[in-house]
């Protein structure tokens, strides 16, 4: 079994939607394969992929590698993936699946002055958006920080046509609420950054919170821009 490192959070009709999206990328990512799969949601909301066949060890290693993967134990130094529960000035906390949140200290984001806050808004995290972070441990003295890559990426956002970031909400929701609300040329596409968290790469012309404005009342979501 597999526990993947994206929240399933809404109810509803739009639970059952998001668990058809989940099932959709799960088999992009391991339908050619000599494999069964089932899902299911643990308590804590994160979805769970119990896979069978000769292929299971190859399934498993994919969605790992395409999600990320909630493990039952942090070791100190490792890099994992924890999707972004709370903040406060003082630092991010991201849910890990270990029950207790690992706290990042503002001092290691890495991104920049300002208080967690701030940085969170600049960066337009939104709530639940997988992070990969290093884990200090237990013990050890050394605070949990974000990985290099994941500073990487998020640098590399602020210096692009900017962004329009999303939650609560699929790919296939947030793009056909945007095409539904006249704004189809005004992105270049919807990347995925979970299940339900999506980042709307706007075009050179638009301006990200325009969009935020005209789209805001068709997306019962938290939205975040960010401006390059």
């Amino acid at each position: 079994m597999v526990v993947l490192a994206t929240k399933l959070y809404v109810e509803g009709d739009a639970r059952e939607r998001s668990l058809d999206s989940l099932r959709s990328l799960v088999d992009n990512e391991i339908g050619d394969l000599d494999v069964e799969f089932e899902l299911g949601v643990r308590h804590d909301d994160f979805p769970s992929v119990t896979i069978q066949g000769e292929d299971a060890v190859v399934a498993r290693n994919a969605l790992r590698e395409e999600f990320g993967e909630i493990v039952p134990d942090l070791e100190a130094g490792e890099t994992y993936v924890g999707t972004l529960e709370s903040w406060d000035e003082d630092g991010l906390v991201l849910d890990a699946g270990q029950g207790e949140g690992v706290r990042i200290p503002t001092d290691e984001l890495g991104l920049g002055p300002g208080t967690a806050t701030q940085i969170r808004d600049r960066y337009g995290l939104v709530q639940h958006m997988p992070l990969r972070f290093v884990y200090g441990g237990e013990g050890t003295g050394a605070p949990s920080r974000l990985a290099d890559a994941e500073r990487d990426r998020l640098y590399e956002w602020s210096r692009g046509d900017g962004r329009l970031n999303v939650n609560s909400a699929t790919r296939a929701e947030v793009r056909a609420t945007l095409n539904r609300a006249g704004h189809a040329q005004d992105y270049v596409t919807v990347e995925r950054l979970g299940l339900l968290e999506q980042s709307v790469i706007c075009t050179e012309d638009t301006d990200p919170p325009g969009l935020l404005a005209s789209v805001g009342e068709y997306l019962p979501a938290e939205l975040r821009c960010v401006v390059p």
